[in-house]
């Protein structure tokens, strides 16, 4: 797999994502589902806790990408899910640290909703990787 970082200006590299990725010469697509903050019962952990619940939903895509014989290397895309925008921007060096030491970044999309399927979770991780 080829993986080339399309960023027409350079203000997105700081913060540790691309504004776009072309893949070329890939063999197997994977399109995760939205990981959240939950047990292996599906029960939400740690209420109002966004750097907890950061830190499991990560545990969790990890767990997913391992299924599929996959890690965070393979991540091209992730979009963030959050009800508390500012809360979860003090965090997000946290979820680019668990990137580090991977060759490329992602393309990313960051939204505010409303709220989640489960109310008490505050953040929801949508990858997209490719090997």
């Amino acid at each position: 797999m080829q993986r080339n970082s399309v960023n027409p200006v350079p203000w997105s590299i700081g913060l540790g994502f691309d504004q776009a990725q072309v893949i070329e010469g890939h063999e197997r697509l994977l399109i995760c589902s939205g990981q959240d903050a939950v047990d292996a019962d599906g029960n939400p952990q740690h209420p109002g806790d966004m750097g907890a619940q950061l830190e499991l939903s990560l545990d969790n895509l990890e767990a997913v990408l391992a299924g599929a014989g996959m890690t965070f290397a393979n991540v091209v895309r992730l979009n963030v899910y959050t009800t508390d925008f500012d809360g979860f921007v003090k965090h997000w060096t946290r979820l680019t640290a668990r990137f580090e030491g991977f060759d490329g970044r992602f393309a990313t999309s960051l939204l505010g909703v409303t709220r989640l399927f489960t109310p008490q979770l505050l953040v929801l991780l949508e990858a997209t990787a490719v090997d």
